[in-house]
């Protein structure tokens, strides 16, 4: 299994994982030029992909699926989130869609799909099987409910939303109080210390790499969630959880798990130059 995180910010949200047999995009939250782009810089290209997963409608997952429209690949998705991409995005494509809740086999992976509580139509988690290990996708939610932590808690990977810092947020000049009320309610963005109380009650033996995902530019820096997640994990003695932070403008190296040695295999190999 190999999973390499193409981008994930405010401004745009994709990963790719494969496997054996399949090669996932998980969002496509960049434009399909960068998308491209960032593929190629691993050595894959959009024309190899088996298809995309889609967590929500916002631009954000979403946009770069206007520019990858031409390929006709198969985009997973609810009815609630494929009707909004379709009424903005006025994208046909090949949707294929699943219930909230259910669970489908994708190429030699199992897609667990779970509802989140964010300010989307239909927006759901993932929690995704591959022979190396379990990843669990959770980008956009405003709380984690009992739900979200008990279908993500069997991960060995996951990618958890550290969105904002509350108290840069609330001396943010430039947002409207309305957006700052969005996004700090049960149905906005995960803080950085929101995140860490949800990995408390996720965390385990199994979980060996985490990844900080989703980081406003503006009302949070990479070194302050870093340091509030590493902390909540170092007072719980989780040391053996790998803790990285994502970037939007590159690429993560990509992550690397050996099926035959589970996750003890676990290699980072460094992104190629496109």
């Amino acid at each position: 299994m190999q999973l390499t995180l193409l981008g994930s910010g405010s401004s745009g949200n994709c990963a790719y994982l494969e496997t054996g047999e399949t090669r996932l995009l998980i969002d496509a939250g960049l434009s399909g030029r960068q998308i491209r782009q960032r593929l190629l810089s691993i050595g894959r290209a959009p024309e190899g992909l088996t298809g995309i997963l889609v967590t929500h409608e916002h631009s954000d997952h979403v946009q770069g699926l206007t520019g990858l429209a031409k390929l006709r690949l198969p985009v997973y998705c609810n009815r609630l989130t494929r009707e909004a991409i379709q009424a903005s995005l006025q994208v046909q494509g090949d949707f294929r869609q699943f219930e909230t809740g259910n669970t489908f086999d994708l190429g030699d992976t199992v897609v667990e799909t779970f509802a989140v509580p964010h300010d989307a139509y239909d927006p759901v988690g993932f929690l995704i099987r591959t022979a190396g290990g379990n990843i669990g996708v959770l980008t956009d939610l405003g709380h984690a409910t009992k739900l979200v932590i008990e279908r993500v808690r069997q991960a060995h990977v996951l990618v958890l939303e550290a969105n904002h810092d509350v108290a840069m947020l609330q001396n943010d000049p430039y947002r409207p109080w309305s957006l700052k009320q969005r996004i700090l309610s049960r149905h906005g963005h995960l803080s950085n210390e929101a995140a860490a109380e949800a990995l408390e009650q996720i965390v385990s033996a199994e979980l060996r790499h985490l990844y900080l995902a989703h980081l406003s530019r503006d009302c949070n820096k990479p070194e302050l969630a870093h340091r509030v997640v590493s902390e909540r994990l170092g007072r719980l003695g989780a040391s053996h959880v790998h803790v990285e932070m994502t970037q939007q403008a590159a690429p993560n190296a990509t992550l690397t798990v050996d099926s035959q040695t589970a996750l003890d295999g676990i290699q980072v190999t460094p992104t190629m130059e496109a």
